[in-house]
């Protein structure tokens, strides 16, 4: 599975829909297996890649990646991957439960784990045999996962490429979803560094599990109501002397179960106008409620997604919501960008972030 391919490329009769993707690909799926089958990486550059490139680009943006190669002697598999971003999870896994019964195919989502991954790059090798690592703890963040890998040559002018190799390594060694949703932190260190004893990095995927099983016994069903919560105004300068108005539910920002909810999606919406400081007229900040009710109205307080609070600056509201998984959150949005991206631009992006540093701004000193 040694493909590797960023999804771009111009438009042509676009895809809109996981249908049309399935259908195109289908009608072309005996050209792309002959070309798998060659293992030859030109062959499948040329009458694969580029074409299936330019459909995912269609249907998602600068979204999908894809691997593609032989899982065994007569199957061709095709891994489509978001590379961790959390917003294009749901998404990638809903495009490949669509995936029609092909002869010969296999349809993967996401990377999955691999063993036996061993990693070579500018020189140095990434393996079992060459990493190890020792979790570091927190008093104040208890159920922060935070690790230091521990490489030989780190310290010097390779830094940057061991970063590189690791973080590659994991993603395949543990699989992409493990990799992106276990491990809070990670810093880096030789063997003289190390502050703690040293563990064979083939115990990380056993050390992972405990920690995410502990998690959810400790918080799963955690649920919270916040209809009678306090909420405060506040205002600040920034430093282009222009004002920020925030209003922020401040009995969220003291609770001690935040890491229960352990996703922080932040949605933005740029708005138009120079006449009131970058904050909102009174006709704008309308149409702003409105798109923030339609999100609020699908992503409830009970059903596990608090909207701590939002501030307004420089022509742009920010609206965050902490929340106990990403795959709703972002099956909401896209469906709110959808229905009301014009005038005012709507994006979001959505987090790891279980002890809600994303909001430290709303935390009076």
């Amino acid at each position: 599975m040694g493909f590797f391919k960023n999804i771009f490329g111009t438009k042509h009769k676009p895809i809109e829909t996981k249908e049309e993707f399935w259908d195109w690909f289908a009608s072309n799926e005996s050209e792309f297996g002959a070309a798998v089958r060659t293992k030859d990486a030109g062959q499948m550059e040329r009458r694969i890649f580029g074409p299936l490139a330019q459909r995912l680009n269609e249907l998602r943006p600068d979204s999908i990646f894809f691997q593609m190669g032989m899982a065994d002697s007569s199957t061709a598999e095709l891994v489509l991957t978001p590379e961790g971003i959390p917003k294009n999870i749901g998404f990638t896994e809903e495009l490949v439960a669509a995936a029609p019964q092909l002869t010969g195919w296999m349809f993967t989502a996401l990377k999955r784990p691999e063993k036996s991954t061993y990693i070579e790059l500018n020189g140095l090798a990434f393996g079992v045999d060459t990493l190890q690592f020792y979790p570091n703890d927190h008093a104040d963040m208890p159920d922060l996962v935070d690790i230091t890998i521990v490489h030989e040559d780190f310290g010097g002018s390779s830094d940057d490429t061991i970063k590189r190799g690791t973080y590659l390594f994991l993603d395949n060694f543990l699989g992409e979803l493990d990799f992106l949703t276990k491990i809070d932190e990670i810093s880096f260190a030789n063997a003289a560094e190390a502050e703690k004893p040293l563990i064979p990095l083939d115990a990380l995927p056993n050390f992972l599990d405990t920690r995410a099983a502990l998690f959810i016994e400790k918080y799963d069903g955690v649920r919270l109501f916040t209809e009678n919560d306090s909420h405060s105004l506040l205002e600040a300068e920034l430093s282009n002397c222009k004002r920020l108005v925030a209003t922020v539910n401040t009995d969220l920002l003291t609770w001690d179960r935040r890491a229960s909810h352990p996703w922080m999606l932040v949605v933005t919406i740029q708005y138009p106008g120079s006449q009131n400081g970058g904050l909102p007229t009174s006709e704008t900040a309308e149409q702003l409620n409105a798109i923030e009710d339609a999100v609020t109205t699908q992503l409830r307080d009970q059903d596990g997604y608090l909207n701590i609070g939002r501030h307004a600056a420089e022509n742009e509201r920010a609206i965050f919501y902490a929340c106990i998984d990403f795959r709703k959150p972002s099956k909401v949005l896209d469906e709110v960008v959808r229905q009301y991206n014009g005038p005012l631009s709507i994006d979001y992006r959505i987090l790891s972030d279980k002890y809600w540093q994303s909001v430290d701004h709303f935390r009076q000193k």
